[in-house]
C-alpha cells in the first residue's frame, strides 16, 4: 500500500482538493480517496501531482511503513 502527505502538500500551496483536482485533471472525489488511502494513484497521477508542487513523488507518496 502507498501512503502520502497529500493533505500537508495541499495545505502549503493553499490548495482545495477541488483545485488540485482541475490540475491534475482527476475528480475531487479522487483526491479525496487518495488523502484517506482508499486509492493509489497512477505513476501519471504522482508524477502530475508532484509536478504541481513542484516536488519528486517519493516527497508525497511512499510506500507504506517507509519514511
Amino acid at each position: 500500500m502507498v501512503d502520502n502527505n497529500l493533505k500537508v502538500w495541499r495545505a502549503k500551496f493553499d490548495l482545495t482538493q477541488e483545485e488540485l483536482a482541475k490540475k491534475v485533471d482527476v475528480t475531487r472525489q479522487t483526491i479525496i480517496a487518495l488523502e484517506k488511502g482508499k486509492y493509489n494513484p497512477s505513476v501519471e497521477l504522482a508524477l502530475k501531482i508532484a509536478f504541481t508542487f513542484k516536488t519528486n513523488v517519493v516527497d508525497i507518496f511512499h510506500l507504506e511503513g517507509e519514511e
